[in-house]
């Protein structure tokens, strides 16, 4: 196969709006992997909310591999390695949160199996908390509270408001971090030198394998990175229009098999132009 590794964000991509992998998505995966393929999933959930689908996709016995929180951990499922790990400056957190208050937006992290925030009714709060199946726990001073090591900080807001902030908040933050938008209504802030496409540079070293090797599918903003790095970037027809902009091939929807079409078409039946 021209492709040895495929890169597969979650949520929008992989999984159906239902938040499931389709029969068909997982047989084409399980045929992929068959072929000698490896499948690495990369998201912006934390590495509780990766796990399930991991294990749903056999990743542990197929030699699959996680990048969670956008590539601040690597982890090689066979034997749940920590391959590479980064963790935010330990002022950043208390830093995030007074950004957040000075725009008017929720901030979040994470803390074992679950969500700390000052608050958890924020409707996209609850909504990182559906997608990941964790519980959400009520702090009363984010600032206070996080005084542990972190990979990244959340923070929740309207699509409006969230997309100004983003430009402010990367200003505010400077140099020794990376700041972009995952979906229209989250932020993120992680270390310096965190996203998919330079935590895939460091896994593709790992396995002796180059980007022209690599066939990655997402949708979402925290994607755009890592569909420019491959040698095959597969954008899904429900992506934003600035990460469909950045992709070889546009795929049919996440509700329509998007990613089994291509496997199936592309990659296992080797169609030419691409």
């Amino acid at each position: 196969m021209k492709y040895k590794v495929i890169v597969l964000d979650l949520d929008g991509t992989l999984t159906n709006s239902a938040k499931e992998v389709t029969p068909r998505t997982k047989k084409a995966l399980f045929d992929y992997m068959e072929a000698g393929g490896k499948v690495v999933l990369a998201s912006g959930r934390p590495t509780f909310g990766v796990m399930p689908v991991a294990r749903e996709l056999e990743l542990p016995r197929r030699d699959g591999y996680i990048l969670s929180f956008n590539g601040g951990n690597i982890i090689d499922c066979t034997n749940n390695k920590v391959l590479y790990q980064k963790k935010l400056m330990p002022g950043t957190p208390a830093l995030a949160a007074a950004l957040a208050k000075e725009y008017g937006l929720g901030i979040l992290t994470y803390a074992g199996d679950a969500i700390i925030t000052e608050k958890p009714e924020d409707i996209y709060i609850q909504k990182e908390a559906f997608i990941n199946k964790m519980p959400v726990k009520k702090i009363e001073d984010f600032t206070s509270y996080v005084n542990f090591p972190v990979t990244k900080c959340l923070l929740t807001g309207e699509e409006s408001v969230a997309a100004e902030a983003e430009k402010l908040i990367r200003e505010r933050l400077g140099h020794g971090h990376n700041v972009f938008r995952s979906e229209p209504y989250f932020i993120e802030v992680m270390p310096k030198g965190i996203d998919k496409a330079q935590s895939l540079g460091r896994l593709l070293a790992y396995l002796g394998r180059s980007p022209k090797q690599l066939a990655a599918f997402g949708d979402g903003f925290n994607d755009k990175t890592m569909l420019e790095y491959a040698g095959l970037g597969v954008a899904m027809a429900n992506a934003q229009d600035a990460v469909k902009e950045s992709a070889n091939y546009i795929a049919p929807s996440n509700d329509e098999d998007g990613v089994a079409q291509v496997i199936e078409s592309v990659i296992l039946g080797e169609e030419t132009g691409f």
